[in-house]
């Protein structure tokens, strides 16, 4: 079987989306099987896949396609003829403004949120019009369609039409090699070095994205937290800059404390789980998400979490974490003081968080994957 991957949605791997494409093209090369991966990428993204050079065939799409209009067009008008002569059994696109509106092969979609459907401002008209109209018209087009979380599918039913009983919902999971518990004092060692990190920290990580990201709210709970203890604790924000972020800049700027504030920009691989191990509290108050990594990787690695439950968040962190209402900032600052104050609540949330984690795995994910490209095959061959 071989299955070609779309990875050009996946915004120079800092993005959730790019996380993801690459951690799924990892765990699919180490199952065993009878399937070839066949890895369509932009050019300048070609170094992010050399784990997978000699494993993979790496098929560069020329860097005049990374704009969204022309990746979109790509997509319709190119990608079959690609997919033909590479002979591919199956596609996989993983962004449903993407989804191909013929393919010679096999078609499989994953969705990973409708969150324009639910954040306003979130995008311009346009995009909100080809969302709304073009996607629901192509999504009833696709032979499989993965939803990353039971919310994310009944959104898809609800905005697309297309039942739940036709998905396939698999839960995203986490390298459990990379996020695991570690030494916490040489975490806080290291980040005091790197960052100048010498205080306790709440810990945000998330494109910097307004408004559906939230981190105005945020930093304005934080300012209200700082006022109510005078304490000495920081909010560290990573993350790449994004639609709206020249707001959340301001917000920092403006803030009365703001040398407590910090912005260290995307954050590498090597060194996220060293910031989740130093951090006191990973903060989550995002409007919406489809699944939510962030909060599950911090919990993999031992650190408490206060989140959002929004979208498929209260599906994700079970219970797990203690929770906020991100547009009620007096709520959210509360959650901010609660926990800076109970070093108690924070072991019990550590302890929980841990036991959660667990459930996310992306070996499970890739064999459940695999078993919908199977059936994408079967699907296809019974409409020849």
């Amino acid at each position: 079987m071989r299955i070609a991957i779309s990875t050009t949605v996946m915004q120079r791997g800092k993005s959730g989306v790019g996380q993801t494409i690459l951690a799924l093209v990892k765990a699919l090369l180490a199952e065993p099987g009878d399937h070839e991966l066949v890895l369509l990428v932009l050019a300048e993204d070609v170094p992010l896949f050399q784990f997978a050079a000699g494993r993979a065939e790496i098929v560069t799409v020329p860097e005049s396609y990374r704009p969204a209009i022309r990746n979109i067009l790509w997509h319709q008008t190119q990608l079959p003829a690609v997919l033909k002569r590479l002979r591919i059994d199956v596609v996989h696109v993983p962004s449903y403004r993407r989804l191909l509106y013929r393919s010679p092969c096999a078609t499989v979609a994953t969705i990973h949120d409708l969150a324009p459907f639910h954040v306003r401002g979130k995008y311009d008209m346009a995009r909100m019009f080809y969302g709304r109209v073009v996607v629901r018209m192509l999504a009833r087009r696709q032979d499989e369609i993965i939803t990353i979380s039971a919310n994310t599918a009944r959104d898809v039913e609800r905005f697309f039409g297309v039942p739940v009983a036709r998905q396939n919902v698999i839960w995203n999971g986490i390298d459990h090699v990379r996020f695991q518990p570690g030494n916490a004092s040489e975490a806080r060692a290291e980040a005091a070095q790197r960052w100048q990190l010498a205080a306790p920290f709440f810990l945000y990580i998330s494109r910097l994205e307004h408004p559906a990201k939230n981190h105005v709210r945020l930093i304005q709970a934080f300012n209200r937290f700082k006022n109510r203890t005078n304490s000495n604790w920081q909010l560290v924000l990573g993350g790449s800059d994004w639609h709206g972020a020249e707001v959340i800049h301001a917000e920092v700027a403006a803030s009365p404390y703001a040398r407590d504030i910090r912005c260290l920009g995307f954050v590498d691989d090597a060194t996220l789980p060293v910031l989740y191990r130093a951090a006191e509290v990973m903060v989550y108050p995002s409007l919406f998400e489809g699944f939510g990594l962030p909060p599950v990787e911090a919990m993999a690695c031992g650190c408490p979490v206060l989140s959002s439950t929004r979208g498929s968040l209260a599906e994700v962190v079970a219970g797990a974490a203690e929770t906020l209402e991100p547009e009620d900032v007096d709520n959210m600052a509360a959650g901010l003081q609660r926990l800076a104050e109970d070093g108690g609540r924070r072991g019990q949330l550590r302890a929980a968080g841990l036991e959660n984690a667990r459930r996310f795995d992306w070996g499970q994910n890739a064999r459940q994957v695999l078993a919908v490209y199977r059936a994408a095959l079967v699907r296809r061959s019974g409409k020849a």
